[in-house]
């Protein structure tokens, strides 16, 4: 039995990207790189082959990583979850620091759409794990490094 993974179809869409990249452009690069080395001679002492081959070695890894990555996704299409004030997989949420009053905004993603420079947290953080299932005024607690941290939900959107 395979576990579904959560994604959203624009981390679904990127990964489909990033695939068809590696590929049309890369695959077809490297065999040509693999070509002209060999072309060169001695393969034992050829650098630029070794290269090459530890080039496709990591290319091919990173295409087998992501079929397989999609073939486990269970794609949530956000816009499409029936609108609430409940924090969900997907959903955008704005809070409020309790103490600091500072406000911020994250999306809950999955694993592989993780990247807290855009706001994008995953799931499985501490601080997506404690949204989930509120509403909008609840307080979430977050165990952080420095102590227990609280955030009022402001808002949440399926955008």
């Amino acid at each position: 039995m395979t576990i579904r993974v959560p994604m959203t179809t624009a981390g679904a869409a990127k990964l489909r990207a990033e695939l068809h990249e590696l590929k049309t452009v890369m695959r077809p690069r490297i065999t040509a790189a693999i070509a002209e080395a060999r072309a060169h001679g001695d393969l034992k002492e050829n650098a630029e082959y070794h290269a090459a081959r530890e080039q496709q070695s990591f290319s091919e890894g990173r295409i087998a990583d992501i079929e397989n990555k999609l073939a486990n996704a269970q794609i949530i299409d956000v816009t499409a979850l029936p609108r609430s004030d409940k924090v969900v997989f997907g959903a955008t949420v704005w809070l409020s620091d309790e103490e600091t009053e500072e406000e911020s905004r994250y999306q809950i993603v999955g694993e592989d759409e993780a990247d807290i420079k855009e706001g994008k947290i995953s799931f499985g953080s501490p601080i997506a794990r404690a949204l989930i299932g509120k509403t909008v005024g609840d307080v979430a607690e977050v165990q952080a490094p420095g102590g227990i941290k609280s955030y009022e939900i402001i808002n949440v959107q399926y955008i």
